[in-house]
């Protein structure tokens, strides 16, 4: 048990051949030690786990080493290599600033910088967690770290960045360290799988990494808590057991439902997912993933934005194909809806499953045999719909057979509102998408035998429209301060409602105008009404005045004796 090493401490890079996804700072730091142009001091900073202390050990074996390689590499056999190995070397010394982050500290590291190298070239000091420094400490540092003697070199370590002083970052060479990717992180843990004995499928390990989040260290520790549940076989079942991940086929059966339009396999699933402990949220963002991931496979020239193996971008792959492009868009509008407004929901899981019922209705829409409410017509969410066929409204009505038959006067049809001409920069997916909803959308229902409303009527109602949406407040606002003009033609009236910006005019044509106009047909009891919005003149709004300077300035526009006081007493209007 007592020679037991962790796989992140056994597998540690000794060498810059052996730093992972780190090329170009290795080829940088071998070209400086070439080249003869070394600085004084350098700032490594990225996340965790990334090989930034670890290329700071290599940097400073390199630098002292006797017998370096062509490539620049420690030889780890001289005096300065096996010094350092063992954990004796004066010439190469750590530090770690979290723990030792005072001035007094700091004093006696520059107490230790006069003392000139035993073996090698360079006393080489590495700083770990330097954001961690104090203020004072910082302040103390400067002046060495600007002008150290010529065998001092400072290799500051950080994830942090932002928490460094300016002076400092000014005298450092400053290197970024990325985070490692996927592929990267799955090669290097197969390889320490085979020098371990342990034989792993290609899907479990790509869960290790991607769960890593780009720090290798961390997958090597996943690694070693797999093994130690599931022995020296590894698979891909055990993985998402061991670490409490979602498994990818959840995604597959969620958006296999919702294509078929079937809830209540969404909801059973849901109910399973919840069963196995997996919190709600958890589930709403993987499936938000699992639909971005479908986008990306369905699009050509994108695959280089997945980290599968290669026997689940088939499946992604098949998956995708039968989905269109505008399910997949309003999908992710769902999911991502959702997860935006889970933390504020009273009842959470009901609000999930009302996402995933409307992510089954995008294909098909719900059966319904009443006809919908004011209140439903708002809360309903339009669906382009390919099968839906319209309900007859006429049915509805009961009609009495006439004596006589008689040819009915035509009546005309309520004029379609224009649509705004197509300009080059309005061609996007959001345009496109409503231009062919709004080109499936006829009307249906025949309103000649409507009657026309009054004016004092829609007066009366158009304050109720306003209630109808208390979920939209700034569009509930603009309702109720619109003014209104009203006029008729042919039988038509036409209602016009101004809104004070141009802004709130071209969001509520484009989004809320045709819902809005239906709603107050349904209020109104009849079709024979037609809304359109408008824009209040600059000159004929009202200003409001917030300013304490400008309500004085009015106050003594208007008041002679109110202004000649403020001037003989001298009164500060601001």
């Amino acid at each position: 048990m007592s020679d037991y090493i962790v796989s992140a401490r056994k597998y540690r890079p000794d060498s810059f051949g052996t730093l992972i996804g780190q090329d170009n700072i290795a080829r940088t730091l071998k070209n400086s030690i070439i080249r003869g142009q070394l600085a004084h001091a350098y700032l490594f900073c990225g996340p965790r786990g990334v090989g930034k202390t670890s290329t700071a050990r290599i940097f400073a074996k390199a630098i002292n080493c006797s017998n370096p390689s062509a490539e620049m590499e420690p030889c780890g056999e001289c005096e300065s290599c096996q010094s350092f190995a063992e954990g004796r070397s004066y010439c190469i010394r750590e530090l770690d600033a979290a723990s030792n982050n005072g001035v007094d500290d700091i004093k006696a590291l520059m107490d230790q910088v006069q003392i000139p190298p035993q073996v090698g070239k360079y006393s080489v000091y590495i700083i770990d967690e330097v954001h961690m420094l104090s203020q004072s400490a910082f302040n103390a540092f400067l002046k060495t770290l600007e002008e150290p003697p010529a065998h001092a070199i400072f290799i500051l370590c950080t994830t942090e960045k932002h928490k460094i002083l300016p002076t400092i970052l000014s005298r450092c060479q400053t290197y970024d360290f990325n985070r490692i990717s996927v592929p990267d992180i799955v090669a290097n843990l197969r390889m320490v799988a085979s020098k371990e004995g342990v034989t792993v499928e290609d899907e479990a390990l790509h869960v290790i990494a991607r769960k890593a989040d780009g720090a290798m260290r961390d997958a090597l520790t996943i690694f070693d808590q797999t093994v130690a549940f599931c022995g020296t076989d590894i698979k891909y079942a055990d993985v998402l057991k061991n670490l409490n991940v979602l498994d990818y086929e959840y995604g597959f059966k969620i958006v296999d439902a919702a294509l078929a339009g079937d809830y209540a396999t969404s909801l059973l699933t849901f109910d399973e997912i919840l069963a196995k402990g997996f919190n709600a949220q958890y589930f709403i963002s993987s499936l938000g993933g699992h639909l971005r991931d479908l986008l990306v496979s369905r699009t050509g020239g994108l695959e280089s934005l997945l980290d599968f193996p290669d026997s689940l971008r088939k499946r992604y792959a098949e998956q995708a194909a039968r989905c269109s492009v505008k399910f997949i868009y309003d999908a992710l509008g769902v999911t991502t809806a959702c997860e935006a407004g889970y933390k504020a929901a009273a009842n959470q899981r009901l609000h999930i499953e009302y996402a995933l019922m409307r992510l089954c209705f995008l294909q098909t829409a719900p059966a319904t045999d009443a006809k919908p409410t004011v209140a439903a017509a708002v809360e309903a969410k339009a669906a382009p719909v390919a099968d839906a066929k319209p309900s007859p409204v006429a049915e509805e009505k009961p009609v009495e057979a006439p004596k006589v038959v008689e040819e009915p006067t035509p009546v005309e049809a309520p004029k379609a509102r224009p649509r705004p001409a197509k300009t080059a920069g309005s061609l996007s997916l959001g345009s496109l998408i409503a231009e062919a909803e709004a080109t499936s959308e006829t009307e249906t229902t025949d309103h000649s035998a409507d009657p026309v409303p009054s004016d004092d009527k829609i007066m009366e109602l158009w304050k109720d429209l306003a209630k109808n949406y208390a979920s939209k407040p700034r569009l509930a606002s603009a309702i109720e301060n619109a003014k209104l003009e009203i006029s008729e033609e042919d039988g038509l009236k036409n209602v016009l409602f101004k809104v004070v910006s141009e802004t709130q005019r071209d969001w509520i044509r484009a989004n809320m105008l045709s819902q809005m106009e239906k709603v107050f047909r349904e209020m109104l009891g009849t079709g024979k009404v037609r809304l359109e919005v408008g824009v209040i003149p600059a000159e004929a709004q009202q200003k409001v005045i917030y300013m304490d300077s400008d309500k004085a300035k009015v106050l003594m526009s208007e008041n002679p004796e109110a202004a000649k006081l403020i001037i003989d007493l001298e009164l500060d209007t601001n």
